[in-house]
């Protein structure tokens, strides 16, 4: 019998249909010669301090650095897990032959690693590595098994990533906290978390500091046309004055005319920071929830695997690209031109050299349901169309640049004109982005017509003084926050220099929205608007800290790119690991000894004490999800939650929901929970549309599996 152990129950059910395993059992699908497991994300964890020895389970200033002589794994205590990985053990014990069907991604195969290292995995082991869920994906993933050795450095990689999280988590964590904390907070240091809190504190400072200067211009109108005077900002009304006086007295000349016709590159296609990027612009959407939303339609085998930092294809996906354009029937007034020719193979698009584990995330060929929520739809919607974008022509433009002089002092001025769109067609319909003021006024000036100019043509001008104010830098948006991690803090606008530093990032793809909602968690950040701002305690947290080595983006992206390096076996795991060691340890030992001072904390933070003293319980509760939770009824199916309920996921015949709103109260997931697993909730109150004005009880599942009010 061969072992198939998947990330989540939904894969699970998706590879087993493709293979015949369609009988279920509890916690796996067999049939075929094959079983179908699963695993519930991370089922194992490192083991914590106090598991190494009682004496850690304190946090003390004098017992750190806590230094593992080998760090070990352990389940995540949970009943659901801890039941699940008893059927993961005894389906390894009893098979011929796994394979890995985690998700196909540093962090998939972490987890499947140390589940199958915790179950004492000695059977050959073969890895299925796909980038989508479709049934011909799948079915093509199943002919072309790996050897699970071609991975090991993937795992590696994953396997020193988590370890140098642990330690300098676990060890400055309790360090700072000791030294700086009064007793009354936890803070929270982490190796990718504080040096992208630093690039906000640093930001933040900037604009505090920022002192707004005023400034004029001198511009002049000249045949309806605005020319600007190509000089340093005046910095007195007195000297732009007498600037006007002289433009007043003396005639406008052509200097120079030029027409310069150019071309707008197409658009990349998307990685998952541009695809959160662009929805965080566009739509306000967060890291997270764009995260939320892309794995949403990969599980729905609408578009590829998400986790991907690559803005190519592999050149071997060409042949499929005709098919997927012809199967995206919503776009098909935009594709029909793309049809009429053979699709171009541009370097642009397929590169090999440029694709490692995946390709960029691209549509498939199951075109988008109706099921599909609004927002799952809007980010369809963005990869349908720069997928289209990549295909078209490239934009033709024309750029005129005039320059004239006033008596001695010269002045010009530039206009663009799209003569072909090319690719922006594909986004002519699209409402235009807002603009600020000065992008306006900058956009108006760009678009200006601008007539045929002979050279040495003089003639009467309209002069013109400009008032203006200079501006602070932007606060970070989690667009441009993203963009900063990615680049290690560089501001770079030109795509294939950030395509090169993207080795030396901060944190990966996949993890980065992870860290901007810790940061909100610990209160180190606060949203006004789409503007990320660092609170007090972020600022003096950094403060805090003298070590640059902790808050230097640039440094954190050393050690990331040697995290890549292991995962292509040219840097030791090893020697990464001895190399935190040895910082850690410095570290404290300059904290131990320093000067201490206390962060002072603002009253709601006293909260994140509490959430974080809690983490294992929260953590318990997010595993148990509704794909892994039995139904009560039929007791054979899984529940699936939809949008105003949670049921059977065989409710054709089995038939058992619950409604989340009950007789005009909205149930949390967790009394939900409570209803499916104990047959009751707690006393609950709120019910205000209940048939005998009945306001307060316990809701119970009746013998017929409906539920009544007591």
């Amino acid at each position: 019998m061969k072992l198939c152990i998947a990330e989540k129950p939904s894969v699970a059910r998706d590879i087993a249909k493709v293979l015949g395993a369609t009988m279920p059992k509890q916690g796996y699908m067999e049939g075929n010669g094959y079983c179908v497991t699963w695993t519930f994300g991370h089922l194992c964890t490192l083991k914590e301090p106090h598991d190494y020895g009682p004496q850690f389970k304190s946090w003390n200033l004098f017992s750190l650095p806590i230094i593992p002589n080998s760090f070990g794994i352990k389940l995540i205590p949970n009943k659901g897990v801890e039941n699940q990985f008893k059927v993961i053990e005894k389906l390894v014990e009893e098979c011929d032959e796994v394979i890995n069907c985690g998700d196909a991604g540093q962090e998939g195969e972490l987890i499947q690693r140390w589940v199958l290292q915790k179950a004492k995995c000695n059977k050959p082991i073969q890895r299925l590595w796909i980038s989508s869920l479709t049934e011909e994906a799948i079915k093509e993933g199943f002919a072309t098994l790996k050897p699970a050795d071609d991975y090991k450095n993937l795992y590696l990689a994953g396997n020193a990533r988590a370890i140098g999280d642990w330690l300098l988590g676990i060890n400055a964590t309790r360090l700072f906290t000791k030294k700086f904390g009064g007793n009354k907070a936890v803070l929270s240091i982490g190796r990718v978390q504080t040096p992208t809190l630093a690039m906000l504190v640093q930001r933040q400072k900037e604009i505090d500091a920022f002192t707004t200067e005023e400034y004029w211009e001198l511009k002049t109108k000249y045949r309806d046309v605005i020319f600007n005077a190509a000089i340093d900002r005046l910095k007195t009304l007195e000297r732009a004055e007498k600037g006007l006086e002289y433009l007043k007295v003396n005639p406008f000349e052509i200097v120079s005319f030029e027409i310069k016709e150019g071309k707008e590159k197409n658009p990349r296609l998307f990685d998952l920071t541009g695809l959160q990027v662009e929805a965080n612009k566009k739509y306000g959407y967060s890291a997270e929830n764009t995260l939320n939303y892309i794995q949403s339609l990969y599980e729905k085998k609408h578009v590829t695997y998400p986790r991907v930092d690559t803005t190519y294809l592999s050149e071997s996906l060409y042949p499929k690209i005709e098919g997927i354009l012809q199967k995206m029937y919503p776009y098909q007034e935009l594709i029909a031109p793309l049809l009429e020719a053979p699709i171009p193979k541009s370097k642009a698009v397929f590169d090999d050299s440029k694709v490692t584990d995946h390709h960029a995330i691209i549509p498939t060929e199951v075109p988008p349901s109706q099921n599909l929520s609004r927002e799952e739809k809007l980010i369809y919607d963005l990869i349908a169309k720069r997928f289209i974008a990549v295909f078209y022509p490239e934009c033709k433009i024309s750029n005129t640049l005039v320059e004239g002089k006033v008596g001695t002092i010269p002045f010009k001025t530039s206009g663009r004109q799209v003569l072909e769109p090319g690719w922006r067609a594909v986004y002519a319909k699209e409402p235009k982005e807002e603009s600020t003021d000065k992008d306006k006024e900058k956009e108006k000036e760009e678009e200006q017509t601008i007539p045929e100019f002979v050279v040495g043509e003089t003639g009467p001008h309209d002069p013109m003084i400009h008032q203006g104010k200079t501006t602070p830098p932007k606060p970070y948006t989690e667009a441009t926050l993203l963009r900063a991690m990615e680049t290690a803090g560089k501001q770079v606008e030109d795509e294939e220099l950030r395509e090169m530093l993207k080795n030396n990032g901060i944190g990966r793809p996949s993890t980065r929205a992870n860290i901007i909602e810790t940061l909100f968690k610990r209160k180190y950040i606060e949203k006004k608007r789409k503007n990320l701002i660092a609170t007090q305690t972020g600022i003096q947290l950094i403060d805090t800290i003298e070590d640059e080595l902790l808050k230097s983006p640039e440094l954190t992206g050393e050690w990331e790119s040697k995290l890549r390096k292991i995962e292509k076996g040219e840097y030791e795991a090893n020697l990464f690991k001895e190399e935190l060691i040895q910082m850690v340890t410095e570290l404290t030992d300059k904290v131990v000894y320093g000067k201490g001072k206390v962060i002072t904390l603002q009253e709601e933070e006293k909260e994140v004490v509490k959430e974080k003293k809690k983490r294992e319980p929260a953590q318990k509760k997010e595993l148990q999800s509704w794909e892994e939770t039995k139904c009560p009824k039929c007791k054979e199916h899984n529940l699936i939650k939809g949008k105003t309920a949670v049921g059977c996921s065989d409710f054709k015949n089995c038939g058992f929901k619950i409604t989340f709103e009950i007789f005009g109260k909205k149930l949390t997931d967790k009394q939900l929970m409570d209803l499916v697993l104990k047959g009751k909730s707690s006393k609950l109150k709120g019910f205000n549309a209940h048939p005998e004005s009945i306001a307060e009880g316990v809701l119970a599942l009746g013998d017929d599996f409906q539920v009544q009010l007591n």
